[in-house]
């Protein structure tokens, strides 16, 4: 590897990858949208969901699915009981945001968690800090100025304790529901430019994580004819390669709580496009079918199903990865380094 890249930065990113420099992580620092989970699966609010149980699942799941990741990503709020019974060989990225947005304040802004700071996190074990940023490069240039900002600082923070700085760009636009075919035909061009800004050096990011360029639910298969579709197999997979050619950073996809199968396709196109990823961090599409098992027939019924199921969800992930790049190769490709 040639380049300037730090020590610490360095040694963070190779803690989390595997022996071919490839980052195969699993990701559960969800806690909104676990609430959500739970909550849909017990028939009670979101806001009564015990504490308890994203505390115990989340234990459950690291302990059995990290001997199959090569890192975990895990909230300080819920989660740190969890990273003390991940596999000794996987890293630990722990996320610094507050979950989700206040729905009564335009523009999704983005908030760091109260009290807490990066040399916390690091102190609490974390190899590398995330931060999530939900991104629309449409919005009134003040959201955005703001929201540029914000990810300045935590780029700032990251350099000066020397970690690595993950950024996970969640896609949206201000007028359209993300589920809907309208932000399906706009996903691609914002996903791109998403990308393209925050790969500017003034960030200080390390690496992107980012959700894949189209709506798999419209992209044209055996089961959805071109005339429901809004991407034919070949404009998605122009569409993949056009987002992976816009990354001058690491990037690793993530699964936007799609299913295993969904996200596998994902990858498939990813790899037939010759994107240049280094991995994923994947969630949902690994664990979240063993929600309802846990919260109707408890711990132990959850354990049998995380060592059948979720270990095959995360082997499936992982056996299509062949084509995913060491990180080390795209810090490589940067003038300089980072």
């Amino acid at each position: 590897m040639t380049g300037e890249m730090s020590s610490g930065k360095k040694k963070g990113l190779e803690a989390l990858a595997n022996r071919y420099g490839v980052i195969a992580a699993l990701a559960i620092d969800q806690r909104s949208a676990l609430r959500k989970l739970f909550a849909k699966a017990s028939g009670r609010p979101a806001e009564e969901v015990p504490t308890e149980w994203l505390i115990e699942f989340k234990e459950k799941v690291s302990k059995i699915l990290t001997p199959h990741a090569s890192a975990i990503l895990l909230d300080p709020e819920f989660g740190l009981p969890a990273a003390r019974m991940r596999d000794s060989d996987a890293g630990l990225i722990l996320a610094y945001e507050v979950s989700g947005y206040d729905p009564d304040l335009p523009g999704r802004l983005p908030r760091t968690l109260t009290g807490m700071t990066v040399a916390k996190l690091q102190e609490d074990g974390a190899d590398a800090v995330k931060a999530l940023l939900y991104y629309c490069p449409s919005s009134k240039a003040g959201i955005n100025v703001m929201k540029q900002d914000w990810v300045t600082r935590i780029g700032e923070e990251c350099i000066k304790a020397d970690i690595p700085f993950f950024l996970e760009l969640v896609s949206y636009h201000d007028d359209m529901d993300e589920k809907s075919e309208a932000f399906a035909r706009r996903k691609p061009e914002i996903v791109k430019r998403s990308i393209e800004e925050f790969c500017k050096p003034l960030y200080a990011v390390d690496v992107l994580k980012v959700g894949v360029p189209v709506n798999m639910n419209f992209v044209e298969s055996r089961t959805l004819l071109r005339s429901g579709a809004v991407y034919t197999r070949a404009e998605a997979i122009l569409h993949f390669r056009q987002a992976s050619e816009a990354a001058t950073l690491p990037f690793l996809y993530l699964s936007e709580g799609v299913s295993n199968e969904t996200f596998v396709h994902a990858l498939e196109l990813a790899g037939e496009a010759g994107c240049d990823f280094s991995g994923v961090l994947c969630g949902r599409a690994t664990w979240q079918d063993g929600v309802p098992v846990f919260v109707q027939r408890g711990a132990a019924a959850l354990e049998g199903w995380l060592e059948e199921e979720g270990v095959r969800n995360i082997q499936n992930v992982n056996a299509h990865l062949g084509p995913a790049k060491p990180w080390s190769e795209r810090v490589a490709s940067v003038p300089g380094g980072r």
